[in-house]
């Protein structure tokens, strides 16, 4: 009966070690080559455009590169960034579905849990592939209408005023509660359909916060570093309305100085 009852504590506690030592290797793996496509990307030349800032070279082919290579590098590098960004506040997540669904079995666990978070982050691969669209847009555009060029400085502290903004937001609060839990399906297609139901919420959760990222230069490090660690205090802390709402008030005046730097 000892053994019985020790081996049942045992368990539980190796898989948690297994699960959260895999999830450590894979966020060490992303955030690895996330940093050396930002230092791969920095040391490319940028164009200076009307009103004093500059295109990156992450919208424009280079050299004898064609569009459908270029896209498939950017949602690469955007799929390794997003791993990296959410994984350490989606991990607890995906435990706490991963223990609601062990008893039918412990293989069957890590396949349903594995399979949620594919489908969570096939739906930020989706939204990567909309992004790099809307930018390669706004570049063109950009490039052929000087005088929108000049507005982006103003209409980047734009967005950053309205991100902090939001963190302040009924609906901000709304989906931060959605993203704390999953439902326990136990067929390979609800697991699929909660993780991409969750990516979702994540999705609409972190909208401010990822324009802020992508205002203030996707491959910048200092941007990614602030907005992960923003997405892990909001998702893990005790108070997490409160934790946005502080988050808020540093996007408000980071949105304010670049107003400032502006005009």
């Amino acid at each position: 009966m000892r053994t019985d009852t020790l081996k049942a504590v045992a368990n539980p506690r190796a898989s948690r070690r297994v699960f959260f030592g895999v999830a450590a290797l894979v966020f060490v793996a992303s955030a690895a080559l996330t940093v050396i496509g930002c230092m791969s990307m920095s040391s490319m030349s940028e164009l200076p455009m009307p009103g004093g800032w500059s295109l990156s070279m992450t919208w424009a082919p280079m050299c004898g590169q064609k569009w459908p290579r270029v896209a498939a590098t950017f949602v690469g590098m955007w799929i390794v960034m997003m791993v990296a960004m959410m994984l350490p506040s989606l991990a607890p997540v995906l435990w706490r579905y991963h223990e609601a669904i062990g008893r039918t079995g412990v293989m069957r666990a890590r396949w349903m849990t594995a399979l949620a978070g594919v489908g969570y982050f096939f739906v930020w691969a989706v939204l990567g592939v909309i992004v790099f669209a809307l930018g390669v847009a706004l570049m063109t555009l950009a490039l052929r209408v000087p005088s929108l060029a000049r507005a982006v400085p103003v209409a980047a502290g734009c967005v950053v005023l309205l991100a902090g903004f939001a963190q302040f937001s009924g609906w901000k609060s709304r989906y931060l509660a959605c993203n704390r839990t999953l439902t326990a399906m136990r067929s390979p297609t609800e697991a699929w359909k909660q993780g991409m139901r969750l990516g979702v919420h994540c999705i609409l959760c972190c909208a401010g916060l990822t324009s802020v990222l992508l205002v203030n230069g996707m491959m910048d490090l200092r941007a990614m570093a602030f907005v992960t660690l923003a997405i892990t205090a909001e998702r893990l802390a005790p108070f997490p309305d409160r934790t946005a709402r502080a988050i808020g008030v540093v996007i408000v005046i980071r949105g304010l100085w670049m107003l400032l730097q502006a005009s």
